[in-house]
């Protein structure tokens, strides 16, 4: 892993943390799932320090459910060298709805743009999904994680200059998943429907990559995804194995 620096500043991170988190609310009464206690910290928590690591300055949250306890934790104990903002939802605008509530009136107009997930964690370097935004006409990236075993998620199938064509859905066996972790640029911005709720999977990436406009950065990770009671009881362990990963 190459170690973050100056020259290698992230632009601005949304992060989507707006969700119910049904399958494990009984874990967590009362809480947003990424606000699930991991080590001392909110898992979002970590989620900020990783990207904060590798030169993100700039957070945009997107809340939904109990917005008031997430403003409320990074308002009381905000992270070191970097700036949280909070922007909660009125009403459920699925994922890119989420995503684009956060972002400037003209998003189209500004530069890039990563977008994450506040209850999941890829432990890759982010460069390289921007640097596929350079690939000729890309516009979107989607960072795909190879694992051996793709039978809780949906894959993702690319042709040989790896724009995305398709999204699958689950299989068992090895497999690119779908790691949640997205780059955008502001001309993709403007193609999208106006329309909401809006998701990423159903609506965006099927959209974009018939245009021909979706890469896919393959990268081998450690991840983690908090949505299920298993993976949840994983968390402590898989923040403390990794935790030079979260060091400024």
């Amino acid at each position: 892993m190459s170690e973050p620096g100056a020259d290698r500043r992230l632009p601005p991170v949304v992060i989507l943390a707006g969700g119910f988190g049904t399958r494990v609310q009984a874990q967590l009464p009362g809480l947003p799932k990424p606000m699930a206690p991991v080590a001392g910290r909110p898992f979002l928590e970590w989620v900020v320090r990783f990207f904060a690591r590798h030169g993100a300055a700039e957070f945009i949250i997107s809340t939904g459910y109990r917005a008031e306890q997430i403003a409320a934790h990074f308002a009381a104990e905000p992270v070191p060298g970097v700036q949280v903002r909070c922007r909660a939802e009125t009403s459920p605008l699925g994922t890119a709805g989420g995503f684009l509530n956060c972002l400037p009136e003209n998003p189209a107009a500004a530069g890039r743009w990563i977008v994450a997930n506040g209850d999941s964690l890829v432990l890759a370097d982010p460069h390289p999904l921007l640097a596929a935004l350079r690939g000729n006409g890309i516009q979107a990236a989607v960072l795909g994680l190879a694992i051996e075993e793709a039978s809780r998620y949906g894959t993702l199938e690319a042709d040989s200059a790896d724009r995305l064509t398709a999204f699958r859905e689950k299989r068992p066996g090895p497999g690119v998943i779908n790691s949640g972790l997205y780059a955008f640029t502001g001309a993709s911005l403007a193609q999208l429907p106006g329309r909401r709720p809006l998701s990423f999977e159903f609506d965006v990436f099927p959209l974009l990559a018939a245009r021909g406009l979706v890469a896919v950065a393959r990268t081998v990770a450690a991840f983690l995804d908090i949505g299920t009671p298993a993976s949840l009881l994983e968390a402590e362990r898989f923040i403390l194995q990794h935790q030079l990963e979260f060091l400024p």
